[in-house]
């Protein structure tokens, strides 16, 4: 899978679960805890759908802004753990 569809299929998993407002579509490169998409509790959400998606395993100490602040973030984080696994 190219890290293009990575990026396209969790854009739309975030716009179409975690966006409350359409309007308030972040970039691929904007932070969604700062922009207010993402708290605590849809990081896990998110996380089960990447873990699903995607057939990878999210360990705990990955669990950080470095990895899942921003869809490109996500998608390379992704990218990484499809080509470890």
């Amino acid at each position: 899978m190219q890290k293009e569809d990575i990026g396209a299929l969790v854009e739309n998993y975030i716009n179409d679960n975690l966006v409350l407002n359409p309007e308030d579509k972040p970039s691929s490169s904007q932070s969604l805890l700062e922009a207010g998409v993402i708290d605590s509790t849809s990081v896990l959400t998110l996380v089960m759908f990447l873990e699903e998606q995607f057939n990878i395993s999210v360990e705990d100490e990955e669990l950080v802004p470095d990895n899942l602040d921003s869809i490109e973030k996500i998608s390379s984080f992704v990218n990484r753990k499809m080509a470890v696994g």
